[in-house]
Protein backbone atom coordinates (compact mmCIF):
# COMPACT_ATOMS: atom_id res chain seq x y z
CA UNK A 1 0.00 0.00 0.00
CA UNK A 2 1.27 3.43 -0.91
CA UNK A 3 -0.94 5.52 1.36
CA UNK A 4 0.35 7.88 4.03
CA UNK A 5 0.40 6.71 7.62
CA UNK A 6 1.92 9.94 8.98
CA UNK A 7 1.88 13.46 7.58
CA UNK A 8 3.03 16.84 8.81
CA UNK A 9 1.86 20.07 7.22
CA UNK A 10 3.82 23.22 7.86
CA UNK A 11 5.20 21.77 11.11
CA UNK A 12 7.08 24.49 12.97
CA UNK A 13 8.68 24.80 16.40
CA UNK A 14 10.28 27.99 17.68
CA UNK A 15 12.09 28.46 20.99
CA UNK A 16 12.26 32.14 22.00
CA UNK A 17 12.80 33.24 18.44
CA UNK A 18 15.01 30.33 17.35
CA UNK A 19 13.20 28.20 14.76
CA UNK A 20 14.27 24.58 15.33
CA UNK A 21 11.73 23.06 12.91
CA UNK A 22 10.69 25.28 10.04
CA UNK A 23 7.55 24.61 7.98
CA UNK A 24 8.24 20.88 7.52
CA UNK A 25 5.98 18.89 5.22
CA UNK A 26 6.68 15.20 5.78
CA UNK A 27 4.87 12.15 4.38
CA UNK A 28 5.68 8.68 5.71
CA UNK A 29 4.24 5.89 3.57
CA UNK A 30 2.77 2.77 5.13
CA UNK A 31 5.10 -0.23 5.11
CA UNK A 32 8.28 1.76 4.42
CA UNK A 33 11.48 2.44 6.34
CA UNK A 34 11.77 6.23 6.23
CA UNK A 35 15.00 7.85 7.42
CA UNK A 36 15.30 11.38 8.75
CA UNK A 37 18.87 12.63 8.38
CA UNK A 38 20.75 15.89 8.52
CA UNK A 39 23.78 17.62 10.02
CA UNK A 40 23.97 18.28 13.74
CA UNK A 41 21.44 20.93 14.72
CA UNK A 42 19.21 20.17 11.72
CA UNK A 43 16.12 19.68 13.90
CA UNK A 44 15.79 15.88 13.71
CA UNK A 45 15.34 15.25 17.43
CA UNK A 46 12.99 18.22 17.81
CA UNK A 47 10.93 16.81 14.95
CA UNK A 48 10.75 13.43 16.71
CA UNK A 49 9.70 15.16 19.95
CA UNK A 50 6.91 16.93 18.06
CA UNK A 51 5.68 13.71 16.47
CA UNK A 52 5.56 11.89 19.81
CA UNK A 53 4.01 14.93 21.53
CA UNK A 54 6.80 15.62 24.01
CA UNK A 55 6.75 19.08 22.44
CA UNK A 56 3.80 21.02 21.07
CA UNK A 57 4.31 22.74 17.70
CA UNK A 58 4.27 26.50 17.30
CA UNK A 59 2.40 26.02 14.03
CA UNK A 60 1.31 23.31 11.62
CA UNK A 61 -0.46 19.96 11.83
CA UNK A 62 0.38 16.31 12.46
CA UNK A 63 -1.88 13.65 10.93
CA UNK A 64 -1.76 9.94 11.77
CA UNK A 65 -3.95 7.70 9.63
CA UNK A 66 -5.60 10.91 8.37
CA UNK A 67 -6.58 11.91 11.94
CA UNK A 68 -5.35 15.20 13.40
CA UNK A 69 -3.23 14.37 16.46
CA UNK A 70 -1.53 17.76 16.73
CA UNK A 71 -2.77 18.53 20.25
CA UNK A 72 -2.86 15.03 21.67
CA UNK A 73 -0.72 13.95 24.61
CA UNK A 74 2.14 11.40 24.44
CA UNK A 75 0.04 8.63 26.01
CA UNK A 76 -2.74 9.21 23.48
CA UNK A 77 -0.50 8.90 20.43
CA UNK A 78 1.19 5.84 21.95
CA UNK A 79 -2.21 4.18 22.28
CA UNK A 80 -2.82 4.95 18.62
CA UNK A 81 0.25 2.88 17.78
CA UNK A 82 3.05 5.46 17.48
CA UNK A 83 5.82 4.06 19.67
CA UNK A 84 9.26 5.62 20.05
CA UNK A 85 11.97 3.21 21.13
CA UNK A 86 13.13 5.06 24.24
CA UNK A 87 9.55 5.41 25.54
CA UNK A 88 9.58 1.78 26.64
CA UNK A 89 13.28 0.95 26.45
CA UNK A 90 15.04 -1.36 28.88
CA UNK A 91 15.18 1.12 31.76
CA UNK A 92 15.27 -1.55 34.47
CA UNK A 93 18.90 -2.70 34.47
CA UNK A 94 18.52 -5.03 37.45
CA UNK A 95 15.60 -6.94 36.01
CA UNK A 96 16.23 -9.79 33.62
CA UNK A 97 15.96 -9.44 29.87
CA UNK A 98 12.73 -11.47 29.96
CA UNK A 99 11.24 -9.29 32.70
CA UNK A 100 11.94 -6.13 30.71
CA UNK A 101 10.05 -7.44 27.68
CA UNK A 102 7.27 -8.65 29.93
CA UNK A 103 6.79 -5.06 31.15
CA UNK A 104 6.15 -3.98 27.56
CA UNK A 105 3.61 -6.76 27.21
CA UNK A 106 1.97 -5.76 30.51
CA UNK A 107 1.36 -2.28 29.14
CA UNK A 108 -0.32 -3.68 26.05
CA UNK A 109 -2.55 -6.07 27.98
CA UNK A 110 -3.68 -3.60 30.65
CA UNK A 111 -1.55 -5.11 33.43
CA UNK A 112 0.74 -2.12 33.16
CA UNK A 113 3.52 -2.00 35.77
CA UNK A 114 1.70 -4.25 38.23
CA UNK A 115 4.96 -5.34 39.82
CA UNK A 116 3.11 -6.57 42.89
CA UNK A 117 1.28 -9.26 40.95
CA UNK A 118 2.46 -12.77 41.69
CA UNK A 119 4.88 -14.45 39.32
CA UNK A 120 2.19 -16.99 38.60
CA UNK A 121 -0.18 -14.28 37.32
CA UNK A 122 2.51 -12.89 35.03
CA UNK A 123 3.83 -16.20 33.70
CA UNK A 124 1.14 -16.09 31.03
CA UNK A 125 3.30 -13.40 29.39
CA UNK A 126 6.49 -15.47 29.41
CA UNK A 127 5.79 -17.36 26.19
CA UNK A 128 5.13 -14.25 24.03
CA UNK A 129 8.08 -12.51 25.72
CA UNK A 130 10.40 -15.37 24.84
CA UNK A 131 9.08 -15.37 21.27
CA UNK A 132 9.98 -11.67 20.96
CA UNK A 133 13.44 -12.32 22.36
CA UNK A 134 14.00 -15.08 19.80
CA UNK A 135 12.89 -12.69 17.09
CA UNK A 136 15.60 -10.15 18.00
CA UNK A 137 18.32 -12.72 18.61
CA UNK A 138 18.19 -12.61 22.41
CA UNK A 139 16.65 -16.02 23.05
CA UNK A 140 19.74 -17.17 24.92
CA UNK A 141 19.80 -14.09 27.14
CA UNK A 142 16.30 -14.32 28.68
CA UNK A 143 17.50 -14.90 32.25
CA UNK A 144 20.45 -12.49 32.07
CA UNK A 145 20.34 -9.28 34.07
CA UNK A 146 19.94 -6.42 31.63
CA UNK A 147 22.84 -4.50 33.18
CA UNK A 148 25.18 -7.28 32.03
CA UNK A 149 24.22 -7.09 28.35
CA UNK A 150 26.70 -5.63 25.85
CA UNK A 151 25.58 -2.28 24.43
CA UNK A 152 24.46 -3.64 21.07
CA UNK A 153 22.36 -6.32 22.77
CA UNK A 154 20.72 -3.67 24.94
CA UNK A 155 19.61 -1.84 21.81
CA UNK A 156 18.17 -5.10 20.48
CA UNK A 157 16.29 -5.42 23.78
CA UNK A 158 14.88 -1.91 23.30
CA UNK A 159 13.53 -3.01 19.93
CA UNK A 160 12.00 -6.11 21.54
CA UNK A 161 10.23 -4.01 24.20
CA UNK A 162 9.02 -1.68 21.47
CA UNK A 163 7.66 -4.61 19.47
CA UNK A 164 5.86 -5.79 22.62
CA UNK A 165 3.62 -2.73 22.27
CA UNK A 166 2.62 -3.85 18.76
CA UNK A 167 3.42 -0.50 17.14
CA UNK A 168 1.85 0.50 13.87
CA UNK A 169 4.58 3.11 13.47
CA UNK A 170 7.98 2.58 15.12
CA UNK A 171 10.15 5.63 15.72
CA UNK A 172 13.80 4.72 16.21
CA UNK A 173 16.09 7.50 17.44
CA UNK A 174 19.67 6.80 16.29
CA UNK A 175 19.43 3.04 16.83
CA UNK A 176 23.10 2.34 15.97
CA UNK A 177 24.71 5.27 17.78
CA UNK A 178 27.85 4.34 19.69
CA UNK A 179 28.07 0.81 18.28
CA UNK A 180 31.00 -1.08 16.86
CA UNK A 181 30.88 -2.39 13.32
CA UNK A 182 29.60 -5.87 14.27
CA UNK A 183 26.76 -4.50 16.38
CA UNK A 184 25.82 -1.95 13.70
CA UNK A 185 25.48 -4.75 11.14
CA UNK A 186 23.42 -6.87 13.54
CA UNK A 187 21.01 -4.08 14.52
CA UNK A 188 20.67 -2.90 10.91
CA UNK A 189 19.54 -6.36 9.84
CA UNK A 190 17.25 -6.53 12.87
CA UNK A 191 15.53 -3.27 11.89
CA UNK A 192 15.05 -4.56 8.36
CA UNK A 193 13.64 -7.83 9.71
CA UNK A 194 11.16 -6.27 12.19
CA UNK A 195 9.98 -3.69 9.64
CA UNK A 196 8.06 -6.40 7.79
CA UNK A 197 4.38 -5.58 8.15
CA UNK A 198 4.90 -2.23 9.87
CA UNK A 199 6.29 1.24 9.25
CA UNK A 200 9.55 2.60 10.63
CA UNK A 201 10.64 6.23 10.90
CA UNK A 202 14.22 6.52 12.06
CA UNK A 203 16.80 9.20 12.81
CA UNK A 204 20.21 7.79 11.93
CA UNK A 205 23.68 9.29 11.54
CA UNK A 206 25.33 6.33 9.83
CA UNK A 207 24.87 6.75 6.10
CA UNK A 208 25.89 3.16 5.43
CA UNK A 209 22.92 2.05 7.53
CA UNK A 210 20.58 4.50 5.82
CA UNK A 211 21.69 3.52 2.32
CA UNK A 212 21.20 -0.19 3.01
CA UNK A 213 17.68 -0.20 4.50
CA UNK A 214 15.84 3.10 3.96
CA UNK A 215 13.17 3.27 1.26
CA UNK A 216 12.80 7.05 1.52
CA UNK A 217 15.12 9.66 3.02
CA UNK A 218 14.22 13.15 4.16
CA UNK A 219 17.17 15.49 4.67
CA UNK A 220 16.78 18.34 7.16
CA UNK A 221 19.06 21.35 7.41
CA UNK A 222 18.50 24.28 9.79
CA UNK A 223 15.08 22.91 10.61
CA UNK A 224 13.78 22.79 7.03
CA UNK A 225 13.47 20.03 4.43
CA UNK A 226 16.46 20.23 2.13
CA UNK A 227 15.78 17.19 -0.07
CA UNK A 228 13.76 13.98 -0.16
CA UNK A 229 13.85 10.79 -2.15
CA UNK A 230 15.75 7.53 -2.42
CA UNK A 231 19.34 7.32 -1.23
CA UNK A 232 20.58 7.49 -4.81
CA UNK A 233 18.60 10.69 -5.32
CA UNK A 234 19.61 12.54 -2.16
CA UNK A 235 23.24 11.37 -2.16
CA UNK A 236 23.99 13.40 -5.30
CA UNK A 237 21.85 16.41 -4.43
CA UNK A 238 24.15 19.49 -4.51
CA UNK A 239 22.44 21.15 -1.53
CA UNK A 240 22.78 17.97 0.53
CA UNK A 241 26.49 17.71 -0.27
CA UNK A 242 26.96 21.34 0.69
CA UNK A 243 25.15 20.85 4.01
CA UNK A 244 27.09 17.72 4.94
CA UNK A 245 30.55 18.33 3.56
CA UNK A 246 30.79 21.96 2.59
CA UNK A 247 31.26 20.93 -1.02
CA UNK A 248 29.20 19.88 -4.00
CA UNK A 249 31.89 17.44 -5.12
CA UNK A 250 31.60 13.68 -4.59
CA UNK A 251 28.79 11.75 -2.98
CA UNK A 252 27.27 11.30 0.44
CA UNK A 253 28.39 7.67 0.77
CA UNK A 254 29.92 7.03 4.19
CA UNK A 255 29.28 10.52 5.52
CA UNK A 256 28.03 10.92 9.08
CA UNK A 257 25.72 13.73 10.18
Amino acid sequence: MDDAILETRGLTKAFRGFVAVNNVDLTVRRGQIHALIGPNGAGKTTCFNLLTKFLQPSAGKILFNARDITRERPAQVARRGIIRSFQISAVFPHLTVLENVRIGLQRKTGLSFHFWRSDQRLQVLDEPARALLERVGLGGFADELTVNLPYGRKRALEIATTLAMEPELMLLDEPTQGMGHEDVARVTQLIKQVSAGRTVLMVEHNMNVVSSIADTITVLARGAVLAEGSYAEVARHPAVMQAYMGSTEGELQGAHA
